[in-house]
């Protein structure tokens, strides 16, 4: 239930900042006037493809939503954030860092898992680095094969996605730098 306190409050804050209606919000994030009031008002918990669309929108880094950056950097909790994210588990490793423009992301893509981000903002690129197993990451327009050493990099502000097809636990290093945040 924390997190999704945290979520609701920091959109809250983000969008009333900004002088937005839900109206302007949902304009900017392609997600839903209600499903931006229920994410507010902690009664809907996002799933990730939604919360990066929320992310995008605003243009601020994922780690925003789901990490205290009063507290430091957070190394060991995995984010649960929604019941149908069950095959990504998502744990910051480094919160987005104003200074040096990007986060760290520790991410377990279990057998199965097949998940699409929307594009984020202009000339954000992402590192995928695979630590154990092999998986696909889908970059310009097809899936690429990665196995356990590999890694790609890629503009993220096209359509992009992570699957593991394996029958074992895929394990990446998900570096996120964003140039004009």
């Amino acid at each position: 239930m924390e997190i999704l306190n945290r979520i609701a409050s920091t959109l809250k804050t983000m969008r009333k900042d900004r002088n937005w209606s839900l109206d302007k919000a949902s304009q900017e994030t392609g997600v839903s006037k209600a499903m931006l009031g229920q994410i507010e008002r902690a009664e809907s918990s996002p799933t990730i493809s939604t919360l990066w669309k929320i992310a995008s929108g605003f243009n601020v880094p994922f780690s925003l939503f789901i990490t205290d950056q009063e507290s430091g950097y957070e190394t060991s909790q995995t984010k649960t954030i929604h019941q149908s994210d069950n095959k990504i588990k998502v744990r910051p490793i480094f919160p987005f860092d104003a200074k040096l423009k990007c986060e760290i992301f520790l991410i377990e893509l279990l057998p199965g898992c097949e998940h699409i981000s929307s594009p984020h903002q202009p000339n954000v690129i992402e590192h995928v680095l695979v630590v154990e197993g092999s998986m696909e990451v889908f970059s310009n327009s097809h899936w690429t094969q990665l196995s356990k050493g590999q890694g790609l990099r890629f503009d993220a502000c096209q359509p992009h996605g992570y699957r593991n097809i394996s029958e074992q636990t895929s394990t990446i290093y998900d570096i996120i730098h964003y140039p004009s945040i």
